[in-house]
């Protein structure tokens, strides 16, 4: 089902759109829904048509994080899109790997386990992420990422196939009722077994332009629990488990707390990560391991899980070092 449209030119053309919202499109946040209106369109320019007005709830201004509900009348000015360069075709070995990264299906969804490397979504000089990659392999679904994994975090993706099922997934994003669970290398050893970091994070953009993510009073909420599962010579094999999906959360969070990501180029410590190149770590080592959630107001569970992969294993194993002799 999609929105409902009263006026017959389309975002691209020469006039005012009015879109009213069905229920379908129920909680979603005006930015993505604006997305999903100028395909093709930068997010860059999604937030300066918000910043200037020229798109309208109800007759008035809205931020990009405002939730539409049912029946919102959403304006939509003409906008004329530069269609680029055609990015070509995914190489055939690529669409391969993203076939075989498939740990499971079903008619509501369709899940990944993502290579590092391979961002969630094309954009920003990317031409293929996962969700392009995928509509290639399977151009008779309807396909829409669930959430996000930063591209050199492996592990868990969820995309659905239908928009019900998109819908109540982002609604228990919201309420916290999706539980996710990372397997990390932290640089040292943690103080602790257990610690709970609770620390506002605020995204930010570097002179440069690079997009970064620092701890601030001024950001938004942001709790990650951390557990030592074992002690990888100088360093902490962890699990961790996050109550919210902030951008960056679990490197910004490690990274605050003195123990960044193992190989995080980012946040993480250069002379740390250039030691554990010797024990062949060449990617951030952080891998989305496990997801559970429940659909259908409960009546459908998921308990979704995906292997530390062997490259990250076998990094564990050379900072283990060689077993030792019995005497």
């Amino acid at each position: 089902m999609t929105a409902n449209t009263h006026h017959s030119t389309g975002p691209a053309g020469g006039g005012v759109r009015i879109v009213t919202v069905d229920a379908e499109r129920a909680g979603q946040r005006l930015d993505n829904f604006l997305l999903a209106q100028f395909r093709g369109a930068p997010r860059s320019l999604v937030y300066r048509l918000l910043r200037t007005g020229q798109v309208r709830v109800n007759g008035r201004r809205a931020k990009p994080d405002s939730r539409l509900e049912p029946g919102d009348a959403v304006r939509l000015p003409p906008v004329r899109l530069d269609p680029g360069p055609d990015p070509g075709t995914p190489h055939p070995e690529l669409l391969r790997r993203m076939e075989a990264s498939i740990v499971f299906e079903d008619r509501a969804l369709l899940v990944l386990d993502k290579p590092s490397g391979i961002a969630s979504h094309g954009g920003s000089g990317i031409g293929f992420g996962a969700i392009e990659l995928m509509r290639a392999l399977r151009p008779r679904d309807t396909l829409e990422l669930a959430h996000r994994l930063d591209r050199d975090t492996s592990g868990l993706l969820v995309l659905t196939r239908k928009r019900s099922a998109l819908t109540e997934l982002q609604a228990l994003i919201r309420a916290g009722r999706l539980e996710k669970r990372y397997l990390a290398l932290l640089v040292g050893i943690l103080p602790q077994p257990t610690m709970t970091v609770n620390a506002p994070l605020e995204k930010f953009v570097l002179q440069g332009g690079e997009r970064m993510v620092r701890v601030s009073d001024a950001g938004k909420p942001s709790r990650s629990h951390f557990r030592v599962l074992e002690r990888a010579g100088a360093h902490s094999f962890a699990e961790i488990r996050i109550d919210t999906g902030r951008t960056h959360q679990i490197r910004v969070h490690s990274a605050h707390i003195g123990h960044p990501v193992a190989g995080d180029e980012k946040y993480g410590e250069r002379a740390a990560n250039a030691g554990l190149k010797q024990a062949g770590l060449s990617r951030l080592f952080l891998h989305a391991a496990a997801l559970s959630f429940a659909l259908k107001d409960g009546d459908q569970p998921y308990e979704l899980s995906a292997p530390l992969p062997d490259e990250l294993r076998g990094v564990l194993d050379r900072l283990h070092g060689p077993p030792r002799r019995s005497a």
